[in-house]
């Protein structure tokens, strides 16, 4: 009897032995990593927004020694679209602006009372920032007078390019610095009984403010 006791706790011993053996021989399993949640950004530039907007204007004329310069002040509205997942931010912009733009030389005087401009614009948002680009169509009155001969107006069109750096304070208030380079081209001026072609371009610096709409 004893020699079967003996017996089998040898069986049990060589059973557990040869199990555990079995068991350091399985491959080891990781646990799988887990998915990173895709980031989602914490603001969107996407939506209609209207904004008030102030600077300084100096420009260049073929007329001798007629640089116009001056004061505008205006407003502006547009609307912009930020694609999913991305930080590139496409829109459309119009502004319309009072100036105060004008010099005069040798008895000529150019004088610009309003300007506007309608552009296309295409940023990278950095979160809160938009650095972007813009252009499009510009349009600017223009007068022309001759001391002793008159005065004539026209209505400019032309192109502008520039750029600018925009900043989200808060989800609808937003501030930027606008850079504009815009060349309105050649008008015939007639005064007194006479005439001349006359061109006109000019680089603005803008500051603006806008509130963004939540749609």
């Amino acid at each position: 009897m004893i020699r079967n006791i003996v017996l089998g706790a040898a069986s049990v011993a060589a059973l557990t032995f040869a199990s555990a053996a079995f068991a350091a021989d399985l491959p080891a399993y990781e646990p799988a990593p887990a998915v990173a949640a895709p980031v989602v950004p914490s603001f969107s530039w996407t939506g209609p927004y209207v904004g008030v907007q102030g600077g300084y204007s100096w420009g260049d004329t073929n007329i001798p020694g007629v640089k116009p310069k001056g004061f505008v002040l205006g407003g502006y509205a547009g609307y912009n679209y930020q694609f999913d997942n991305s930080p590139v931010v496409v829109g459309v912009e119009t502004d319309l602006n009072y100036a105060d733009i004008d010099d005069k030389s040798g008895g000529v005087k150019a004088t610009t009372r309003w300007n506007g401009a309608t552009r296309a614009r295409v940023g990278y948002a950095f979160d809160h920032f938009l650095v972007y680009g813009a252009g499009g169509l510009a349009y600017a009155d223009r007068k022309v007078r001759v001391a002793g001969f008159g005065k004539d107006s026209k209505t400019a069109v032309g192109w502008t390019v520039g750029g600018g750096l925009e900043y989200a304070a808060t989800d609808n208030v937003s501030v930027r610095a606008d850079y504009r380079y815009a060349d309105y081209g050649k008008d015939t001026f007639r005064a007194g009984g006479g005439r001349g072609r006359a061109d006109y371009d000019e680089h603005r610096v803008m500051a603006g403010v806008a509130y963004k709409f939540g749609w």
